[in-house]
């Protein structure tokens, strides 16, 4: 019987549009007739709807749905209120262009058994190319927690709640995101970002306008991942 509940729950949050986006709509309220607001989407779709974005438009993001975001994010739980984050927006070109160029230089030296009868600087042009789109969005955020917080042993946990908080504001707000660890190093961002040591890079990620939103991975059925009361 609970796994026939659960199964039906997990129907009924379904949702199939990847286009969600809070829209301006009418509202016949007899204190704003006629008055045009911003809709947001219901959280449950945003939940459903998130995915990890690589190809983005070059669209700008408005500084006012930046600033909205992070004020989302900076409402994570904290291990003792203690808020340890720092949101490092990136919007240079040429610090992101010099990001790429780093990342690039790093992956060549990785990657050298990969090159298959390619000089070099063709291997070079071709990793450039295929990496292009990932690059091209206008702004990105490093997600830091400070070392000298109230309880550093703590961050580790409080940082992806904050980048989970922000990364579903974005999707709120029709921005994609994705969290990037190991594709683009933290010591590369430190480098280019001149971020002192007292902080640790807990991700960065881009935010932009995707080209298109990726489609949905299958998932695990619910009831695999829930147990009442035993395991």
């Amino acid at each position: 019987m609970k796994t026939l509940l659960i199964s039906l729950y997990f129907m009924n949050v379904m949702f199939t549009s990847a286009q969600l986006k809070p829209q301006r709509v009418e509202t016949p309220s007899s204190n704003i007739t006629g008055q045009a607001v911003l809709q947001m989407p219901d959280i449950w779709d945003v939940f459903k709807s998130r995915r990890s974005v690589r190809t983005f438009t070059k669209d700008t993001i408005p500084e006012a749905d930046i600033i909205k975001i992070i004020d989302a994010a900076r409402m994570a739980p904290t291990s003792g209120n203690q808020q340890p984050w720092k949101f490092l927006v990136i919007r240079d070109k040429d610090k992101i262009n010099l990001m790429k160029e780093k990342c690039v230089e790093r992956r060549l030296k990785y990657d050298s058994a990969e090159w298959k009868g390619m000089t070099k600087e063709q291997y070079a042009k071709m990793l450039k190319s295929k990496i292009d789109n990932f690059y091209s969005t206008p702004v990105y955020i490093i997600i830091l927690t400070d070392n000298h917080s109230v309880y550093p042993d703590y961050n580790h946990w409080d940082g992806p709640l904050a980048a989970g908080y922000l990364m579903l504001a974005a999707r709120a707000l029709g921005y994609g995101t994705v969290f990037i660890t190991d594709a683009i190093p933290e010591s590369i961002t430190k480098e280019v970002f001149n971020i002192p040591d007292t902080y640790t890079r807990v991700c960065i990620t881009p935010l932009g306008v995707p080209v298109e939103w990726p489609k949905a991975h299958g998932k695990k059925n619910l009831e695999e991942f829930i147990s009442f009361d035993k395991i």
